[in-house]
């Protein structure tokens, strides 16, 4: 099982993909966007597009919402990776849950495909989305269940700043899980069961 949990896209294209050991020529990406329906300012989703191209990936984008468990099997079948986009992850996880999606998710990890997410792709790896309002009120979308993939044992706080300090040191201080918390510019990567923070400066320990 390989898995690249990243704050900021940024981080994860221009510097995560040459942590996967995958030569540029054979990675074949199935980039889902879903989460970008949930917000309203779409800059980052352009940028992030550019950035792939730039980066000479090669990658097809998908939503995933509405689509039938054959159609994802379909797309998916000749990519390597996963890459699932930032946005609003309560509407991700939704999208998520009612195709079916997080179960094909754990299906092709398991059979090779690596999995790599950018904030709201990366929260849904974790046990539960709790993490994702934290910090701002985001509309759910009727979303009540939290639960997510649990393919990390443990939650991410991303896009930390240090405005964040006091107020999650009080958050996490009455969390069942344990949290990890990445400003932008890192992530996690893992490999089986370990767990390795890759990316600029050092890991916040709260």
């Amino acid at each position: 099982m390989k898995l690249l949990l990243a704050s900021n896209g940024g981080f994860l294209i221009n510097q995560g993909y040459k942590l996967l050991s995958l030569p540029k020529e054979k990675i074949k990406i199935g980039y889902v966007t879903t989460a970008s329906k949930g917000v309203e300012d779409l800059g980052y989703l352009d940028s992030h597009k550019n950035d792939m191209m730039v980066n000479s990936l090669n990658f097809e984008e998908i939503d995933i919402e509405d689509k039938a468990e054959k159609e994802l099997r379909e797309f998916f079948k000749d990519k390597n990776v996963i890459h699932v986009e930032g946005g609003n992850t309560f509407y991700l996880l939704k999208a998520v849950k009612e195709t079916g999606f997080d179960k094909l998710i754990r299906e092709f990890i398991n059979r090779g495909k690596i999995y790599v997410g950018t904030s709201a792709g990366a929260y849904i790896a974790c046990p539960t989305i709790e993490t994702a309002n934290w910090t701002k009120a985001r509309d759910t979308f009727g979303l009540t269940n939290l639960t997510a993939l649990s393919l990390v044992p443990f939650l991410l706080k991303v896009h930390y700043t240090d405005e964040m300090k006091d107020l999650l040191k009080e958050k996490i201080a009455s969390c069942k899980y344990p949290v990890r918390i990445l400003r932008d510019g890192q992530g996690i990567l893992v490999e089986n069961n370990n767990y390795k923070f890759v990316g600029e400066g050092e890991e916040i320990k709260l």
